[in-house]
């Protein structure tokens, strides 16, 4: 549980960051614009030069199926970066949170 918790909230944070990144981006042009989550794995690729993306998409496409490639990873890719993993952490520490024992079960102490 602990984990599961931990897990979700660091996912929360990461989506608290990504945020701002919007905000920060829409207070320097002057307007808004939700960055989607295969735009900023591009911008990473791209500054550590790995071709990540690339290689995912081929795997998956080769490898595994190639409608899962397209039916699946990109709709999640165009979806904002906050969405998609804000969604699953909030979910993960509302599923792992601390439970507090019911009035019933707890033992009155006198």
């Amino acid at each position: 549980m602990k984990t599961g918790r931990l897990i979700g909230r660091m996912f929360l944070t990461l989506s608290l960051i990504l945020i701002g990144h919007e905000v920060l981006n829409a207070l320097e042009s002057g307007e808004y614009r939700l960055i989607a989550l295969g735009e900023l794995w591009f911008r990473l690729d791209k500054a550590m030069g790995t071709g990540s993306l690339n290689i995912s998409q081929a795997i998956v496409q080769r490898y595994i199926s190639p409608w899962l490639w397209e039916g699946v990873f990109q709709n999640v890719l165009t979806a904002p970066g906050w969405l998609v993993f804000g969604i699953p952490g909030a979910a993960l520490a509302r599923a792992c949170r601390h439970r507090r024992r019911s009035s019933r079960t707890r033992r009155k102490i006198f």
